[in-house]
């Protein structure tokens, strides 16, 4: 399935829930997608849902820079929500709700200098 080719397209796909995006069919992902795209911080990131979760990469696809996907993601299939570091090397901790969820990402996301590659 093509990848959307910037920030602002992957987030409109998600959230029509256009046909053939990824993870369009996934009904708990929808609440995840639209609280994490109330967050300014995580609307400037690309959204990447994948085998259930929620990642948020520093730029839009081709994928060349081995550190685009080091950020925070989001454990979708909650209540619970879980929060996570890169690759699941530490839980961060559980959200109750999508908003909650978003904003424990927000937390722990680097000062928007290192944030961001174009």
């Amino acid at each position: 399935m093509p990848e959307a080719p910037d920030v602002s397209t992957a987030w409109s796909w998600l959230l029509e829930r256009k046909p053939g995006t990824r993870g369009a069919t996934q009904d708990s992902l929808l609440a995840v997608v639209e609280a994490a795209h109330a967050e300014p911080r995580l609307r400037s990131l690309y959204p990447f849902p994948t085998h259930g979760t929620l990642h948020f990469l520093r730029s839009a696809p081709p994928w060349a820079e081995p550190n685009h996907d080091n950020l925070p993601f989001i454990l979708y299939g909650g209540p619970p929500y879980k929060i996570y570091t890169s690759g699941y090397a530490d839980l961060l901790g559980e959200a109750g709700t999508p908003e909650e969820a978003a904003a424990l990402v927000v937390c722990h996301l680097p000062p928007v200098q290192g944030l961001l590659r174009e």
